[in-house]
């Protein structure tokens, strides 16, 4: 069973008799979907519906759970806080470890992680302090499934939930009700005006994080990361549409790459050029 150690994950726990329905009020996922056994993904955003934090949600017996990237959970804390005001609850850093695992055989206390399509799990405290080292392994797989996380691939305040495709991993819900943001994400979801998407790359070359995705010369997208010649970017793909239809070769840094829709999304490109949208909504 391939796992890692995940140093730079940590968790933040929120507990009390309304952590949830105060999370519920905030955050883009429905937890009142939030199972045993899963941790699903959620993001906390601006009022301009751009990605604060983006973070994984999980039940640690009443409590929940937000595993977040290390640099961001001070900062979490502090927004979560500002918004508490008089709920009966408690908002408090946790050391416990944080880890991931994939394939087979299952780990005891593995939760699902519901970002991937099947087969990869999350493991926290003693579950995960026995894990192993392969985090290059875990990157390979994240990035073949074209998973975006804040402060590793995008930075905050910079991206909508349909950029990274919480929209097409229940990290958004459209029936729930309302959360921080929330009129501007549904705006973009019911006029379709979303066209920044990931997209995973592929070359027998090199990529390079933060190189222009480019089409008969023009920019068309940027690589977020990349390990060898494997890597997400975050592309606008009715430009990429046409340059498909033009039978234009897609590079980045001069070489060429072939981009992908991740097997597990619901989107597809645009079938005929239309009125240009940059996602701003």
């Amino acid at each position: 069973m391939p796992s890692a150690r995940l140093i730079d994950r940590a968790v933040l726990l929120v507990s009390g008799p309304e952590s949830r329905p105060f999370l519920q009020n905030l955050v883009t996922a429905d937890l009142d979907k939030l199972a045993a056994g899963e941790a699903r993904p959620a993001a906390l955003l601006t009022p301009q519906g751009k990605i604060l934090f983006d973070f994984l949600v999980s039940l640690d017996g009443e409590a929940l759970r937000l595993d977040v990237a290390t640099s961001a959970r001070g900062d979490l804390a502090k927004r979560l806080t500002l918004y508490k005001l008089r709920a009966k609850l408690t908002i408090a850093p946790s050391d416990e470890a944080v880890a991931t695992s994939w394939d087979e055989p299952v780990p005891d206390g593995a939760l699902v992680d519901r970002r991937f399509p099947a087969g990869v799990y999350r493991l926290y405290g003693p579950a995960a302090e026995g894990a192993g080292e392969d985090r290059e392994g875990f990157e390979q797989l994240r990035l073949s499934a074209g998973i975006a996380e804040a402060e590793r691939d995008f930075p905050a305040s910079d991206v909508f939930p349909h950029d990274v495709l919480l929209d097409q991993n229940e990290g958004v819900s459209f029936r729930k009700g309302c959360y921080v943001g929330q009129e501007v994400v549904s705006r973009m979801q019911h006029r379709g005006t979303a066209r920044r998407r990931i997209m995973v790359l592929r070359t027998e070359s090199h990529l390079t994080p933060g190189a222009v995705v480019e089409a008969a010369g023009k920019p068309i997208g940027t690589v977020l990361s990349a390990r060898g010649g494997l890597g997400i970017a975050m592309m606008r793909i009715d430009k990429l549409a046409d340059a498909l239809r033009a039978d234009q070769t897609i590079s980045a840094d001069g070489v060429p790459v072939e981009a992908e829709v991740p097997s597990w999304a619901g989107y597809t490109l645009p079938e005929a050029a239309g009125t240009r949208a940059d996602g701003d909504a």
